[in-house]
């Protein structure tokens, strides 16, 4: 139970007077915060000793140690970790000072020194100058778009771009080398008895002869073999593979050569042949062809190898790199299908000429043309307004793969060159971080880590830590780093954290890093440090100008207000991002932080301002409290919410505030409401809307009130209650106060009126405004959630404690508000009533020779004036009230004016007629439109039935109703003698079928006829059927319309005449059985009558009703058509 009891509550709830700053007795000092679980302080770095002096030299050397194991965390033990956290929670809870913000990660530079760019611009002028080879299908054939493109790559001038390039011309060329890797073979020619061959490959490069024939496509076979036209020191054999069909080798030759345009690659592929004896040779046969074999090497000498196939290639038709499969040519005509060679080619240089191919290793000359190269692809989008996506130029890709490939750059070097260009231009320029997935992917395929020199592998090292630190700095500022008012800024967070995910993934990152932290332990602490910054960050931009508790604050309501936004984004960008990559639920984790920040600095806060709250800082201390129970809410989709948090009970903070919330809920409403009062004219909105505009304001003044009563929200439940009852109170009140507020605006605005009218009309809209009031009021259970209220307060109040206090002072309102009603609606009937009893006078001072009828005409016309008038400008319920108290007071008028006249039979006459007509006529005011509509049709089936006349026509139907089906069905048979409607003499009949009255049959529509042309006497013999249950079709009025019309093409239909069948009369709904044999029924044709009808007038007046105002446009339409067409007799 809450330490504030009721009783001490309501007084200061029901007390206005009581100074705002009182104190409560009773109140238990409110339990500081407690402290989060885990937070991140930044008074000291890991390993730094605390302040203090050391006493002894085992004190410093207790900190040695200590220090070494906080520099190391992985080493630290369990215990210890935790007294660390323990530790500096302490010191935070104690002073809480601003974090010392992280330096800035200074990347490395991407830039050259004039020195080393004016290298490596020569060795790039050297690698286009001496290209070999065809160009690939996507690179730039042209050498001088080549040294155009590099000129503007390292922004050098013309004039010293010409120096440079001559003295490159004038340097000597380079070895050129052909890089020939024989793979493997298959399908070559058995040519042991075994079936199999021992192949081996002869290869060399034949200079200053070219391939005859052109293209290696169209190239002759060769007779020559290698070992006859290449010096045998420049011949290159590979090893034999026994007893195969698909030999594999697998090895590489350097074959130099020096004019690519005379130069041509030869091998030859041989069957190496041992000397065997005939039992050997024997002993392998397998087949005849093998015996046929072994008598062609009689033949031969001992020892000669057999050919093979051979392939001849012209150098110049090579591209730097070839990858494929040749087919063995052969030297004769006998087997033309001798298998393929694998083979792989590269155009290499030796002995560059360059200072930096001299002075520096190939893989680092490689990896600054790339960084040079792509800083410029990237420096060249953004002056374009664009982002960088990763893609070369063709420019680039071209100079960059002949630069490789001149210097015989291993896939892999490439890869791990172009992982480190990218992962340090990724630092210091903007551009996709889905730029490096490719290289890793790369490395982590052909990692070997013997492969790499000892200071290779410390440069990747380094690498992977400065770009995981520069990752970790960016994670620790997402929230500026990558704005969500920036559209693809989520996309750029999850692309770095995968990034970072697949190099810490990477098995070269294990082995060069061995110590590192798990990934989504440091994204962790980074996260929580870059709350703590932007936290602090965010307070200082909202440190007001002038120190005050007001200015203060508004300052704490801004910073609240950023927390929470910040935790929506959270919750709904960046958590998903950080759990589907790291399963870091950063929503829950900024949660923790921020509400232990934020709870500390609102109760520095509300303990400042103290129990003296003022309006204006109630005000304040509202905001901050809706804005907190946002921010508090939240918990429920963090893992926190069923832990400890700061912001626990944390309304208690501002119980001394809620007598000025209370207080000021009533002034601005009650100020509201005077002013809503005061600007009415007392004139209805609309037709449909009988109340004045001040009623309107009310309604949003109390709804305003229940808006803050939700708002507030109080948790604790007793106290909830007492507050509940103070808006309950405040609000009746408020209604009383319009209702004295009204009557004298209507008072005020009528005390200048001469016509008595414009004042009754005022009387009618004060009381439609006490009647909507009076709805607004009894929705106050529903608003304020009394339901509700009752099951939390169920256990600390007593039983029907709720039930006495809420619903009592809501029924003592309502009841008076029934009274000021009926106040009204009294002195509206007063006015009427001195009419009716002159009228009554009237009638019985009418010469004899007048009739009755003729004599009540003026008390008729009277009250159908002012009945009208009044059905019109009040609501259904008060006028309902109004008509009661007329007739009471008719009736009262009436037997006084019968004793009066007892001697005069004539007057007693006019009076009972009088009564007669007064009662129909307050019948019909008092019903509803639904019930004038049924009392319509009713009056409408009379007329048929008292038709027998057929000068308009007839239609005859069969109509049955089958209750097991519920299902009524119509044959229409005919109709006959119709009116001829057209210019013609004749017309076109169709009929409509409905259902009436319509809100009886809401979802049956209405069906027609066929349409027939010049045809007075159609025969339709058609059949409807309807679902409809039996219940409706048996209330008086029910009936099914037929409505004969005439068809015109351009213009509106015209009507033929109306018939009216009573559904009740219908067999199966007279009686229980199911209908036998139905007859036929000959309806004759009616009009609407022509001089209108009471009910339509009646319902004409109700103009706030729409479906009394559909009806009665449509019965005046068909009226209207009536009244065109004159009657002809019957031929």
């Amino acid at each position: 139970m809450s330490p504030v009891g009721p009783g001490r509550l309501s007084n200061w709830l029901s007390s206005r007077e009581t100074p705002l700053g009182s104190p409560h007795p009773g109140r238990h000092p409110t339990p500081p915060c407690p402290a989060p679980p885990h937070v991140w302080t930044h008074s000291r770095k890991w390993g730094e000793n605390p302040p203090g002096p050391s006493t002894s030299g085992q004190g410093r050397a207790e900190k040695a140690t200590m220090a070494t194991l906080l520099s190391h965390p992985q080493q630290r033990p369990p215990f210890l970790r935790q007294a660390i956290k323990i530790r500096r929670r302490r010191v935070r809870d104690l002073q809480d000072p601003p974090p010392q913000m992280a330096p800035e990660i200074q990347p490395p530079s991407h830039h050259f020194s004039p020195e080393q760019r004016a290298l490596l611009y020569e060795d790039a002028l050297y690698t286009v100058l001496h290209r070999l080879g065809q160009p690939e299908p996507n690179h730039v054939t042209e050498a001088s778009e080549l040294l155009r493109y590099l000129q503007e790559a390292f922004h050098v001038e013309p004039k010293e771009h010409q120096q440079t390039l001559q003295r490159v011309r004038e340097l000597e060329k380079p070895i050129f080398c052909l890089k020939a890797t024989v793979k493997q073979a298959k399908g070559i020619l058995g040519k042991d008895v075994s079936g199999f061959s021992d192949p081996y490959c002869l290869l060399g490069i034949e200079q200053g002869v070219g391939v005859p024939g052109g293209s290696p496509g169209s190239r002759q076979r060769q007779k020559a073999v290698v070992r006859h036209t290449i010096p045998e020191e420049e011949t290159h054999r590979t090893q034999v593979i026994t007893q195969t069909l698909n030999p594999v080798w697998d090895e590489t030759f350097i074959l130099e050569f020096e004019d690519i345009t005379n130069a041509s690659f030869h091998l030859d592929m041989w069957d190496l042949d041992t000397v065997e004896s005939v039992r050997q040779k024997l002993g392998e046969l397998t087949d005849l062809h093998g015996l046929r074999r072994i008598f062609k090497e009689a033949r031969k000498d001992k020892g000669q190898d057999d050919f093979l196939g051979n392939v001849v290639l012209r150098l110049q038709d090579l591209r730097c790199r070839e990858d494929q499969w040749y087919p063995l040519e052969p030297r004769t005509e006998t087997y033309p299908d001798r298998g393929q060679c694998h083979l792989q080619f590269q155009l290499i240089h030796k002995r560059r000429a360059t200072s930096a191919s001299r002075s520096q290793p190939s893989y680092t000359v490689h990896l600054h043309l790339l960084q040079q190269l792509v800083s410029h692809e990237v420096t060249q989008h953004e002056a374009g307004s664009t982002s960088w996506d990763g893609s070369l130029s063709p420019q680039a890709a071209t100079v960059l793969f002949l630069h490789a490939t001149q210097k015989d750059l291993s896939d892999f070097h490439q890869s791990m060159a172009q992982w480190l260009a990218y992962s340090r231009l990724y630092q210091s320029l903007e551009f996709p971080s889905s730029c490096l997935l490719h290289p890793i992917t790369s490395i982590e395929y052909q990692w070997i880590q013997g492969r790499l020199k000892a200071e290779q592998q410390e440069e990747l090292a380094a690498s992977f830590s400065s770009l995981l630190t520069y990752g970790l700095s960016l994670i620790r500022r997402f929230r500026s780093v990558f704005p969500l008012s920036v559209s693809d800024s989520p996309a750029r967070l999850q692309s770095l954290l995968r990034v970072l995910v697949q190099m810490c993934k990477m098995k070269a990152f294990g082995e060069l890093c061995p110590n590192t932290a798990p990934l989504p332990q440091l994204v962790t602490e980074a996260l929580q440090t870059g709350t703590t910054e932007w936290f602090h960050l965010k307070q200082q931009h909202h440190q007001p100008m002038v120190q005050g508790i007001p200015e203060a604050g508004k300052a704490l309501l801004g910073l609240v207000q950023d927390v929470i936004g910040d935790l929506h984004q959270c919750q709904r960008t960046w958590d998903k991002i950080f759990h589907n990559t790291l399963k870091i639920h950063l929503f829950s984790m900024a949660f923790r932080e921020l509400q232990w920040l934020v709870a500390k600095r609102v109760q520095d806060h509300t303990t400042a301002v103290g129990d003296a709250v003022s309006p204006e800082m109630g005000e304040s201390l509202f905001q901050l409290y809706i804005s907190l129970k946002e921010l508090y809410q939240l918990r429920m989709s963090s893992s926190e919410r069923d832990g400890v948090l700061a912001l626990d009970n944390f309304h208690r903070w501002f119980q001394p505030a809620i007598p000025s919330w209370l207080q000021k809920t009533y002034n601005e409403a009650l100020a509201r409401v005077q002013r809503a009062v005061q600007m009415d004219e007392l004139v209805p909105l609309g037709e449909l809307t009988k109340h004045s505009t001040s009623a309107v304001d009310l309604s949003t003044c109390f709804a305003q009130i229940s808006h803050t009563a939700r708002q507030l929200d109080w948790p604790d439940p007793e106290e909830a209650f007492m507050i509940t009852v103070k808006f309950v109170e405040d609000t009746c009140r408020l209604a009383l106060v319009y209702c004295s507020l009204i009557k004298a605006r209507a008072r005020e605005l009528s005390s200048g009126q001469k016509d008595q009218g414009q004042a009754a009309n005022m009387l009618c809209v004060v009381v439609n405004d006490m009647e909507q009031l009076r709805l607004v009021i009894g929705k106050l259970p529903a608003q304020l959630a009394w339901e509700a209220l009752e099951q939390r307060v169920g256990a600390v109040l007593e039983q029907g404690q709720l039930q006495n206090t809420l619903h009592a002072q809501l029924q003592s309102a309502l009841a008076g508000l029934g009274h000021e009603i009926r106040t009204g609606v009294r002195t509206l009937a007063e006015q009427l009533e001195v009419g009716i009893a002159k009228h009554i006078q009237k009638l019985v001072g009418v010469r004899e020779s007048v009739l009755p009828e003729d004599a009540i005409l003026p008390l008729m016309k009277f009250l159908e004036v002012e009945l009208c008038y009044m059905n019109t400008n009040l609501v259904q319920e008060n006028f309902s009230s109004l008509l009661t108290l007329l007739w009471t007071h008719t009736l009262t008028v009436l037997v006084e004016a019968a004793a009066s006249q007892r001697s005069s039979s004539l007057a007693s006459n006019r009076l009972k007629i009088a009564l007669q007509a007064l009662q129909r006529d307050l019948e019909l005011q008092a019903a509803s439109s639904r019930e004038l509509i049924r009392k319509y049709f009713c009056s409408r089936i009379q007329q048929q039935a008292e038709t027998t006349s057929e000068e308009l026509g007839a239609v005859t139907v069969k109509a049955s109703y089958r209750a097991s089906e519920q299902k009524l069905r119509v044959e229409l048979l005919s109709a006959s003698s119709l009116l001829p409607l057209d210019s013609n003499g004749s017309s076109d009949p169709f009929v409509q079928l409905t259902l009436e009255p319509r809100h009886e049959f809401p979802e049956l529509a209405a069906r027609e006829t066929q349409k027939h042309k010049k045809d007075l006497h159609p025969l339709f013999d058609e059949t409807f059927e309807f679902l409809v249950p039996a219940e409706p079709c048996r209330k008086a009025g029910a009936c099914l319309l037929l409505t004969v019309l005439d068809y015109d093409t351009l213009g509106a239909d015209d009507l033929e005449g109306e018939a009216f069948l009573p559904l009740r009369e219908v067999p199966g709904l007279s009686g229980s059985e199911e209908p036998g044999e139905v007859p036929q029924t000959r309806l004759p044709l009616t009009y609407p009558a022509p001089n209108g009808d009471p009910i339509l007038q009646l319902l004409e007046g109700r103009k706030g009703d729409r479906e009394a105002q559909v009806f009665v446009r449509l019965r005046r339409h068909r009226t209207k058509q009536a009244s065109q067409h004159a009657l002809r007799p019957a031929p």
